[in-house]
C-alpha cells in the first residue's frame, strides 16, 4: 500500500483506496492529483515522496470528497505547497463542513461529522489556465460531484477521479453516489471519446480501453433509475429508501443514510426532469409518483 507503480513517461501513481495521481514534468518536482483521506495518509505520501525523492510542487484535487482532500492539509503544511481546484470543489476543500452539510441538507449531526465525510480545512485556490501545471489538461467529469475534473498528461495518461466504479464495486453497493445523473451520463459519453493510453480511475484498477467500464456504470445508472421509478407509488422518500436498501439487501446506517438518500434525490429529480415521475403534495405529505 502507498506504492508508487509507473504509468509513463512522465506519470504514474501511488496505490492506496483512492489512487493518488503523480505528474513528474521534469527533475524531482511532482504535481500530486489528490491526496488521500487524512492525515494518516498524507504522511504515507510525505514517506513516498521522500523515497522516490521528489519535491512536492502542489495538489490538484479532481474533486472535495475527503476521501481525496482529506491529505491535503499535512502535506501543504509540511511543504507549503499550492492546493488547487475546480472553482466549486475549492469553496468545499476551504470549507469542508459544505459536505456533510450538502449531504444532510442542514447542520450536520455529530454522526456525520468525521474525517470520512468531513476533511481538514487547507488552503485552496481555483485552478485556472494560468497556474495549471504545464502540459497537463483539464477533462470536465461532472456528476459524481459538483464540478469534478480529470487530467490528461501528455504522455497519454488519464487521471479520471470517481468517474468509474468497478464492476465489484457496483456489484456490492449499487447505488453509486451521484450529484447529477444526467451530467454523470454525459461524463460516461465524453470519457469513451477521450484519446488517452491508459486511464487511471481512483476506485478500480487502471485500463487501456475505458469503454467496457464507462457501459458497466451506464447499466448501473439506468437499471437504478428504472428500480427508482417502479418504487414511486404514492411513497414518502424514507419508504423508498427503505426499500431500495431491502431490495438491494444492504444495512442502513447514519452515513449511508446521507450518502444514499442524497444519491435517491439526485435520481428523482432526474426522472423528474424526464417526465417518469412527479412529486405531489397529499395530505402535507410530499409523494412520488411514476407516470
Amino acid at each position: 500500500m502507498y506504492e508508487f507503480i509507473r504509468t509513463g513517461e512522465l506519470t504514474g501513481y501511488i496505490d492506496c483506496p483512492a489512487k493518488i495521481g503523480v505528474y513528474l514534468p521534469g527533475g524531482s518536482e511532482a504535481w500530486l492529483i489528490d491526496a488521500g483521506s487524512d492525515k494518516d495518509a498524507g504522511k504515507k505520501v510525505l514517506k513516498t515522496a521522500e523515497q522516490n525523492g521528489w519535491s512536492v510542487k502542489g495538489i490538484i484535487n479532481t474533486h472535495s470528497h475527503a476521501d481525496h482532500s482529506g491529505g491535503n492539509r499535512v502535506i501543504q503544511d509540511r511543504t507549503g505547497c499550492a492546493v488547487l481546484a475546480s472553482k466549486t470543489e475549492a469553496a468545499f476543500i476551504n470549507n469542508p463542513i459544505l459536505e456533510p452539510a450538502y449531504l444532510f441538507g442542514a447542520f450536520p449531526p455529530k454522526e456525520l461529522r468525521h474525517k470520512f465525510l468531513l476533511a481538514q480545512e487547507s488552503k485552496c485556490e481555483e485552478l485556472t489556465a494560468l497556474n495549471l501545471p504545464q502540459g497537463l489538461k483539464i477533462i470536465p467529469l461532472e456528476g459524481h460531484f459538483f464540478s469534478m475534473i480529470g487530467l490528461l498528461a501528455p504522455d497519454g495518461t488519464a487521471f479520471i477521479a470517481d468517474s468509474v466504479a468497478s464492476a465489484e464495486t457496483l456489484e456490492k453497493y449499487r447505488l453509486s453516489f451521484l450529484y447529477d445523473v444526467e451530467a454523470y451520463l454525459d461524463t460516461l459519453t465524453r470519457l469513451e471519446n477521450i484519446e488517452a493510453k491508459l486511464f487511471v480511475p481512483s476506485h478500480a484498477a487502471p485500463v487501456a480501453d475505458v469503454r467496457e467500464l464507462t457501459e458497466i456504470n451506464r447499466r448501473s445508472v439506468l437499471e437504478n433509475a428504472e428500480t427508482i421509478e417502479n418504487l414511486c407509488q404514492g411513497e414518502i422518500i424514507e419508504n423508498i429508501l427503505k426499500q431500495l436498501f431491502d431490495a438491494f439487501s444492504l444495512t442502513l446506517n447514519f452515513e449511508q443514510y446521507a450518502l444514499v438518500g442524497s444519491t435517491l434525490r439526485s435520481y428523482l429529480a432526474w426522472l423528474s426532469d424526464k417526465g417518469r415521475v412527479e412529486a405531489r403534495i397529499e395530505d402535507n405529505r410530499l409523494l412520488w409518483y411514476r407516470l
